[in-house]
């Protein structure tokens, strides 16, 4: 298919916005501050941070990272083995990004050396023919793409590939796009159709977004064509990995536990056009439905387009959390069936969560439709923060709705939902992965289609963005998300028409537009009310939005939530913490048509919205001593005023019970 030219359509760069939101620039702050320092020194094994294993699995190594040290045994500099997961040469590589992105947002010329350093040597541990994995040039190089199931080659190779833009974009380091551009030569001079080539793909999707992302800087279209091959080849021939299995002479797995996988768990068991479900590992089919996307937007391939509609509408219709997490298992970090949505033996996976929003980026890049970008917000604000605590040092992989500690310690099978959050995990996945979305995140404020911007996030900043070849400067002013009142400043070069797209989110019931004061009337289109006049300099748009308390009920056929009830105000999710209401939450049941207040406390969690509302608690009557079971007994309650705290910020005080879905009366 042939490749088109855009010119209407495009994404807004990330040296074009300037973030001065104080939500958001605590976390930008934080990130750079914080969490840059803290994993370089876990990558490097200092610091004396305790690794925890993610659940209950002898096989997860977490003695220490040594993803650093991998890195100079490979090149040459040391000698020794590798240790650690297959992939953990990807948390060098999301560091390096989210360090490309720090350096964006506030230039720092120490931090520039040593990332650097960080490419220097990653040009020495890279092969003469392009190949760059530490474990193969270490341990076993004569299984170089031979095990591809498990062994995440192109999935680090992906990761990589996206650093080195990142870092190539901002810094202009042309030793780390070669780097890149070696790789990814590498891994088409080994994979395709013609004789000789391998044709297959990795049992991790990643190095198809990436190849994708690389198109885009270099303008090889042969990096696009081998993204379109790795997702049209996926699934064709169901007997790929098991053909590799038998042909490998490895005498060991590559990572343990995994030769009974289906090949659902890998999106491998039809081919993409074909799949009409979100199934398999999380992260995974994101990560494909990222790179489904972008190549479909890239090459206006509208059957690929369209699966990604389907799988869109599978995950956030039947799958997602009201949080925004995805994966309702521990077993394979995976999707179930349709409306299975436990709340406290879920997975929830900060990256699938983060993956969940790289897929709504791409998909707003292909069409105007609110509901992606509602989505986005929702994982943004709930599931993706929550995985890091507030002091930025301290990670969640798993992101419960529900925990009780004592099931958490003593039941393998919630082993994974953690009371606190860890240091690190011996599978580090999450972290930088976060620290490179949150470091990143004003390229996904706004996205332009033909002669109209439209504003995916509310995040108070200076833009300047091009309309018609015309420079606009847009600048937010707010402080949302705790307020709903938005002010845009327009300040084009010359005067112009053009449309400003508003998003009004999906909970927000009412709203009210104004234009230099004068109240505007427009009807939302596809989640946008869109302003198109001539603007001139000094105009003013005020929105305002709802930030009513509201309730929400789950679909009848998600069983956990049947007569239950989710908080939320604006784009927050609230839940309960034992630290404010006492133990044995699930006793606890709001009446019907009680009120809520709510206040801002300056001084919890850094600033926080609290919610509080007279509910009822179900008393323990003496009858119950000494007896499980009882006929007939009346239940008893008692008055009790609880309190709602926005869900990113639980398991930032004592350990103890926290929920977010309530019983109602």
């Amino acid at each position: 298919m042939a490749l088109i030219d855009i010119k209407n359509s495009s994404p807004v760069q990330i040296n074009d916005v300037k973030i001065t939101d104080k939500f958001w620039s605590k976390y930008i702050e934080l990130v750079r501050t914080e969490m840059i320092p803290y994993q370089w020194n876990v990558l490097n094994d200092q610091g004396n941070i305790t690794i925890q294993k993610e659940r209950n699995d002898e096989t997860i190594p977490s003695e220490k990272s040594h993803a650093i040290e991998n890195f100079k045994i490979a090149a040459g500099l040391k000698e020794g083995n590798h240790y650690g997961w297959v992939f953990q040469d990807s948390d060098v590589y999301k560091w390096l990004e989210a360090v490309a992105y720090s350096l964006n947002h506030y230039y720092d010329n120490k931090l520039k050396k040593l990332a650097d350093s960080v490419i220097d040597l990653l040009e020495l541990a890279q092969e003469k023919d392009g190949y760059l994995n530490t474990y193969f040039s270490i341990e076993e190089p004569e299984r170089r793409f031979k095990k591809l199931a498990e062994s995440h080659e192109l999935y680090c190779a992906g990761h990589y590939i996206e650093a080195a833009i990142a870092y190539y974009n901002v810094t202009k380091n042309e030793k780390a796009l070669s780097i890149a551009c070696k790789l990814a030569d590498c891994i088409d001079s080994n994979f395709g159709t013609k004789p000789g080539k391998i044709r297959g793909y990795d049992g991790h999707e990643e190095i198809e977004l990436a190849l994708a992302k690389l198109y885009q800087v270099t303008k090889e279209n042969k990096y696009l064509e081998l993204s379109r091959f790795f997702l049209y080849e996926r699934g064709t021939d169901t007997t790929f990995f098991d053909r590799q299995k038998k042909e490998d002479s490895g005498k060991k797995p590559i990572i343990e536990g995994m030769k009974n996988r289906p090949l659902s768990y890998y999106q491998a068991h039809k081919p993409i056009l074909e799949q009409e479900e979100a199934e398999g590992h999380a992260v995974r089919l994101v990560y494909l439905c990222t790179a489904m996307a972008d190549v479909a937007y890239l090459s206006e391939d509208q059957e690929m387009l369209e699966a990604c509609r389907r799988l869109w509408k599978n995950i956030v219709e039947k799958k997602m959390y009201i949080t925004g997490g995805i994966g309702s298992t521990v077993d394979g970090e995976a999707f179930t069936s349709d409306y299975d949505l436990p709340n406290d033996t879920m997975y929830c996976e900060t990256c699938a969560s983060i993956g969940l929003i790289f897929f709504a980026y791409n998909m707003l890049k292909n069409e105007v439709k609110g509901s992606y970008a509602d989505v986005m917000e929702r994982a943004l604000y709930n599931s993706v923060i929550s995985g890091m605590a507030l002091d930025g040092k301290h990670f969640f992989y798993v992101n419960p709705l529900e925990v009780t500690p004592e099931n958490s310690a003593k039941d393998p099978g919630k082993s994974h939902v953690k009371v606190t959050r860890p240091e690190w995990f011996g599978c580090a996945c999450c972290p930088p992965n976060l620290a490179r979305l949150l470091s990143s995140l004003d390229k996904y404020m706004y996205t332009i289609h033909d002669d109209t911007i439209y504003t995916n996030l509310y995040v108070e900043s200076q833009t300047s963005l091009e309309v018609k070849g015309i420079k606009v400067n847009v600048n937010q002013k707010s402080n949302y998300p705790w307020d709903g009142d938005i002010t845009f400043n327009i300040e084009p070069g010359t005067p112009i028409a053009f449309g400003l797209g508003l998003r009004i989110p999906e909970w927000s019931k009412k709203y009210k537009i104004y234009v230099n004061g004068i109240e505007a009337n427009e009807i939302p289109n596809k989640g946008f009310v869109t302003i198109f006049r001539e603007w001139k300099q000094n105009d003013e748009i005020l929105i305002s939005l709802d930030m009513g308390i509201q309730t929400w009920s789950a679909n009848p056929y998600v069983r956990d939530d049947l007569n239950k009830v989710a908080v939320k105000r604006g784009p927050f999710v609230y839940c309960l913490e034992e630290e404010d209401n006492g133990e044995n939450l699930h006793l606890i049941m709001i009446p019907k048509d009680e009120k809520f207040t709510y206040n801002f406390d300056t001084q919890l969690f850094g600033g926080a919205g609290v919610i509080k509302v007279n509910a009822k608690k179900r008393t323990i009557q003496k009858e119950w001593e000494n007896k499980l079971y009882l006929q007939d007994i009346d239940e008893e309650y008692k008055s009790k005023q609880i309190t709602f705290i926005p869900y990113y910020c639980w398991a930032n005080r004592n350990p103890g019970e926290m929920r977010v879905w309530v019983a109602k009366d």
